[in-house]
C-alpha cells in the first residue's frame, strides 16, 4: 500500500490515519535542500532533520556537538525543498534538559525560524514537564525513546536497549507517558523487535523504529546509511538501497583524468 495521490501535505493527522488502515510510514533523514527535494519528490512521508547532521555533515563523532543554531540552519535549507512530506527538527542535545521554560523558548525558535512542521526530543518521564509545555504552546512533539544517542555518555555503548526487563518496562511506561502528553508519534531506536511491536500495539499513536522490528508503524534510516555514502556504520539493521560512495568516487576520479588529459573541456563544453 502507499499514500493515497490526493494527499497534498503529510501532516500528523495522516499519519494517524495512516496507522488505523495499517499503511506504513516511510521516514528517512535529510539535511540540505538539494537531498531534501529528491527526497521529497520520491514520496517519503517524513524528512527528519536529525541531529545525525552532527555526525554526517559535521564530521563529529556523537550527536552532542551540534548547536541550536546549526540545527536551525539545517532545518530551515530542508524546508525550502518540500512540498508533501512533513518536517520534523530534532532538538539538539542540551535544548531540552529539564528547564520548561528554556526548553519552549529552543522549540519555539525552532518553528518560527525553520518552518517546520514538528520537533522530536529525546526522552521519557525525566523531561516530560517540557515536552508538556511545548506541546501546550501548539508544537507538535515526536518522541524518542531507546537507545537516545543524545544521552551516549550516560549508557558508554551504541548496544541494544531494553533487553531486561526493567528497561523494557520503562521503555513502555516512557512511551504511554508521551503519548499521554498529546505526542503524536514516538522513534524507538535499536530495541528488542518483540518490545517494539507491543509498543506498537499498545499505543494509539505512530510507531516508528531504527533497528525495531518490523512490527512497528513505520520505518526511519539515515539517507547518507542507506544510500552507501557512509561506509563506516554498519548495523544490523541497515539496509544499504545504493553504494554512492563508489559511484561518486568514480565520477570524481573521471573528471580528474579528463582535467589533467586536457579532454575536459572539450570544443561543444565552450564559448
Amino acid at each position: 500500500m502507499s499514500v493515497h495521490k490526493e494527499i497534498k501535505r503529510v501532516t500528523t493527522h495522516v499519519l494517524s490515519e495512516m496507522k488505523l488502515r495499517g499503511e506504513k510510514i516511510a521516514m528517512l533523514t535529510a539535511y540540505d535542500y538539494s537531498m531534501a527535494k529528491l527526497v521529497d519528490q520520491a514520496g517519503i512521508d517524513i524528512i527528519l532533520v536529525g541531529d545525525s547532521a552532527s555526525n554526517v555533515m559535521a564530521g563529529n563523532i556523537t550527536t552532542l556537538p551540534i548547536t541550536l543554531d546549526q540545527m536551525i540552519y539545517h532545518g530551515t535549507s530542508v524546508v525550502k525543498a518540500v512540498n508533501r512530506a512533513l518536517v520534523v527538527v530534532d532538538m539538539p542535545f542540551g535544548t531540552c534538559s529539564g528547564n520548561p521554560l528554556e526548553s519552549l523558548n529552543a522549540a519555539i525558535r525552532i518553528m518560527k525560524e525553520t518552518g517546520a512542521d514538528a520537533l522530536k526530543i529525546e526522552g521519557g518521564k525525566e523531561i516530560i514537564t517540557d515536552i508538556r509545555k511545548i506541546i501546550d504552546a501548539g508544537i507538535p512533539v515526536m518522541g524518542h525513546l531507546g537507545l537516545m544517542p543524545q544521552s551516549i555518555n550516560k549508557y558508554g555503548t551504541y548496544t541494544v536497549r531494553a533487553k531486561e526487563n526493567e528497561e523494557a518496562k520503562k521503555l513502555i511506561d516512557d512511551a504511554k507517558l508521551l503519548e499521554e502528553a498529546g505526542c503524536f508519534a514516538i522513534v524507538l531506536e535499536k530495541i528488542p523487535a518483540a518490545l517494539g511491536k507491543t509498543v506498537a500495539k499498545e499505543l494509539r499513536i505512530p510507531v516508528i523504529g531504527i533497528g525495531a522490528g518490523g512490527g512497528v508503524d513505520g520505518q526511519v534510516l539515515v539517507i547518507h546509511d542507506m544510500l552507501g555514502i557512509t561506509q563506516e556504520f554498519s548495523p544490523r539493521f541497515l539496509r544499504r538501497y545504493h553504494n554512492l560512495a563508489a559511484e561518486i568516487k568514480g565520477a570524481v576520479g573521471n573528471y580528474v583524468q579528463d582535467v589533467k588529459a586536457r579532454s575536459f573541456p572539450n570544443e561543444n563544453e565552450q564559448y
